[in-house]
């Protein structure tokens, strides 16, 4: 008779049965989350916000960055938790997946945000009543009034817009950074570009 069948055990690892028995709770805490449950989230939140702020920190780094990051993850697992399959993969490397797209997702915002800003506050040209000078002018107000009607679009629109413009990116390589079905990428940029062209008529007239 084996020391497992002596003592009454069956040869399992006690910390195995535990972490099995993790896992199932915390699948089930995303079950009832997909069917609206407040405090099922509040307890997901509970066990794994920790873990989730220190990845988004080696991702985007800055702490007021990190913390609206984390509130984006758990406002995605709220509206997609119906979209969980525990068949092919755990609660905690669903989230981590997440995590990692959209503290992606704000880098290169970010990255973005800074490149405008410098172009935005590059040293002006002089003022003077020249034929040049009038046309840098015009030039500064035209740049305005683009980051104005940027700054208009809805958030997912413009993301998609800065990715392209800003970023030099494809529409199908937005879709394999952010994770966005590449038909919703290829939606939202024919809107966005519909309503720049329409806010900004006359500056193209203008270039016309």
């Amino acid at each position: 008779m084996s020391t497992s069948q002596a003592d009454g055990s069956d040869g399992r690892e006690p910390g195995n049965d535990r972490r099995k028995a993790g896992r199932m709770e915390e699948a089930e805490l995303v079950r009832r989350i997909a069917e609206r449950d407040s405090e099922a989230l509040s307890d997901l939140y509970d066990r794994f916000s920790g873990v989730l702020l220190a990845l988004i920190h080696r991702v985007v780094g800055g702490a007021g960055d990190a913390e609206e990051v984390l509130q984006e993850v758990f406002i995605q697992v709220w509206n997609q938790a119906d979209r969980y399959d525990r068949s092919r993969s755990s609660v905690s490397s669903w989230l981590s997946l997440i995590t990692r797209s959209r503290s992606i997702d704000r880098l290169r915002k970010n990255q973005v945000k800074d490149r405008i800003a410098q172009a935005a506050f590059a040293e002006e040209p002089r003022v003077d009543t020249s034929q040049e000078g009038v046309r840098n002018v015009l030039y500064l107000e035209r740049r305005k009034r683009v980051r104005e009607v940027l700054g208009e679009l809805p958030d997912p629109q413009r993301q998609v817009i800065e990715l392209a413009f800003f970023g030099g990116m494809t529409q199908s390589e937005i879709a394999e950074s952010t994770g966005i079905p590449l038909g919703t990428v290829k939606t939202r940029t024919l809107l966005a570009t519909k309503k720049l062209r329409v806010a900004l008529r006359e500056e193209l007239r203008e270039l016309l």
